[in-house]
């Protein structure tokens, strides 16, 4: 369900980096959300991107968000950077949440990346007003592009690494991982080689490692040359070289949620009732791949000759 917001306020946080103070329409409210939780900001007719709500869930009626202008960008933070401004109306979704907190949890660990602040601010607020232990370390290229820098100052818990500042310590996942105590769960946003390198050393944690993704360096499925069979209205559409399947689903008139259109964000999450997906995301786990009972359409395409969607 979409609605819209007004923009309160624009901050500039750090180099190539803005946050934006979001508040309801008059007359209307915002739904609570739960920490790790994001929002779906539509751009354009077919330009949906998802941030990560980064205040504190006990604020009613704000949200905010953190935008990081990407050079490769494909229109979404570009246009951002450039066009929002104070006052200005957006259409927003509701809050959904693909990265919970488990809040009972001994003790938190949360590890981010660059722009993958923004989930642990969110994250640090609640455990702190629920008294839970937790630690934090933020990792980032330079001082410059280091983002919120006056919130965490408020938290001891926190701990940075700049990579260009040999002074401040070191991020050791291998070692962190090594020594989470037990029961404690561990979080994770950042860049694709920090995600790789935490799902790989922290393998043996099982259900006790999170982790979210803001980009995705996987190619998406693009050959084509199968046919998609839409289960609820009887439907066929052909997805040819070149397009996604989202695409090609989206130029037949067939109404799909999406947000990202790089599989990080679990918006586009399809059911599969026949054929083989081709997994190209960053979002279903190993096991729920394998079982292939399920497919980001935006970025994954099909290994058979047909596949059966539930729509």
């Amino acid at each position: 369900m979409s609605m819209q917001a007004r923009i309160r306020s624009v901050r500039y946080e750090a180099e190539g980096i803005l946050s934006f103070r979001l508040e309801p329409m008059p007359g209307a409210e915002f739904p609570p959300f739960t920490a790790g939780a994001h929002i779906d900001v539509t751009l354009g007719q077919r330009l949906v991107r998802s941030y990560s709500l980064l205040n504190d869930p006990a604020q009613r009626n704000v949200y905010e968000i953190a935008v990081q202008l990407d050079p490769g960008s494909r229109g979404g933070s570009r246009l951002i950077h450039a066009q929002w401004r104070a006052g200005q109306v957006i259409e927003i979704s509701e809050p959904r949440n693909h990265f919970p907190l488990v809040e009972d949890a001994r003790h938190s660990v949360l590890i981010a990346g660059g722009i993958g602040i923004t989930p642990m601010l969110a994250m640090a607020a609640r455990l702190t007003a629920l008294d839970r232990s937790w630690s934090m370390h933020y990792a980032v290229r330079t001082r410059a592009r280091a983002a919120f820098l006056d919130r965490l100052g408020a938290w001891p818990a926190v701990r940075l690494t700049v990579d260009d500042e040999p002074d401040t310590p070191r991020l050791d996942l291998a070692a962190l991982l090594r020594d989470v105590p037990a029961n404690a769960h561990v979080y994770c946003c950042g860049p694709a080689p920090m995600l790789d390198a935490f799902r790989r050393l922290g393998a043996g944690l099982g259900s006790r490692l999170h982790f979210e993704a803001f980009s995705s360096d996987a190619e998406a499925a693009v050959e084509g040359g199968y046919v998609v069979r839409l289960a609820r209205s009887g439907r066929s559409v052909e997805v040819p070289c070149g397009k996604t399947m989202l695409d090609a689903l989206l130029d037949a008139g067939v109404d799909v949620p999406f947000a990202c259109s790089e599989g990080i964000c679990g918006t586009c999450r399809i059911g599969v009732l026949d054929g083989t997906p081709d997994h190209r995301d960053q979002f279903l786990s190993a096991e729920e791949k394998a079982a292939n009972d399920s497919i980001m359409v935006c970025c994954s395409g099909a290994r058979t000759a047909t596949i059966t969607l539930d729509l």
